[in-house]
């Protein structure tokens, strides 16, 4: 600051102390109460809309979520009142050792995640555009998306779970060739039954294929069609991970799904 600012050391020390503060509703009445800070309208002024603000998200509930911190600055030439940013916090169990607030104010925890969106207000933007240059309230973030998905992945990874890329509940499939139409009434069956089912498209799909496919997409449960089975109006309806397969009657094949759904 006192190079590029030209500021005074004495001046950018006392901002120094200033931005190393973070806290809620209680840090925003000790600003308020501070006599350099009375003395400076535009900061009473900001300081109250900050306090409105923090009595808004206590109101939510959000007090323990959001944090006032003094650090943070960013577009000062583009926003014209609060700026935020949404930090994602790590697991409880992977969170590092407790250490002290770094100099820009984020914890060890925050840094480890980082900021996952940001945004503010901005009422001077839309005046850019009006001839008469009327300032009209506007409020934006970014989230990013990006981020958060390598985030969702890394925790995936690290506990062992394969992240599903789909939300069917159940695979019909067929142990014998021939059994097209009748994957076809099962599976109308179960969307009927408000039961998300998808079938091979191929006529003649060899059942370890079909098997390997839920395993791979953790569909949890097959319904598999067999010839014997059929003539006696019963399917198979086997759980992917433990294999285990149950001979259930055709017309109860929707409500033992749901079932074991609940289970």
């Amino acid at each position: 600051m006192v190079t590029e600012k030209g500021l005074d050391e004495a001046t950018a020390e006392m901002i120094g102390e200033y931005v190393r503060l973070s806290g809620g509703t209680e840090l925003v009445e000790q600003l308020l109460a501070d006599p350099k800070l009375k003395a400076v309208t535009n900061a009473v002024k900001g300081l109250e809309g900050m306090q409105l603000l923090l009595k808004y998200c206590s109101i939510f509930g959000l007090d323990k979520r959001v944090s006032f911190d003094l650090s943070l600055a960013r577009g000062l030439d583009y926003y014209t009142g609060v700026i935020y940013e949404g930090v994602l916090k790590a697991e409880p169990s992977s969170r590092p050792p407790a250490k002290s607030p770094q100099q820009n104010g984020e914890t060890a925890e925050q840094a480890t995640v980082g900021s996952v969106a940001g945004g503010g207000r901005y009422d001077n933007l839309v005046g850019m555009f009006d001839t008469r240059g009327k300032a009209v309230p506007c409020v934006g973030v970014s989230i990013g998306v990006e981020r958060i998905f390598a985030v969702l992945e890394a925790r995936f990874a690290a506990s062992k779970v394969k992240l599903r890329t789909n939300d069917v509940e159940a695979y019909v499939a067929s142990a014998h060739k021939g059994l097209h139409e009748q994957r076809l009434r099962v599976l109308n069956q179960l969307w009927d039954a408000g039961i998300k089912a998808e079938h091979s498209y191929k006529l003649n799909p060899k059942l370890l294929v079909q098997l390997q496919h839920c395993e791979e997409h953790q569909i949890p449960l097959v319904v598999v069609l067999g010839d014997a089975e059929l003539a006696q109006g019963l399917v198979k309806l086997r759980e992917v991970t433990t294999r285990q397969e149950t001979s259930v009657k055709l017309e109860d094949l929707p409500g033992e799904i749901r079932r074991r759904q609940q289970a």
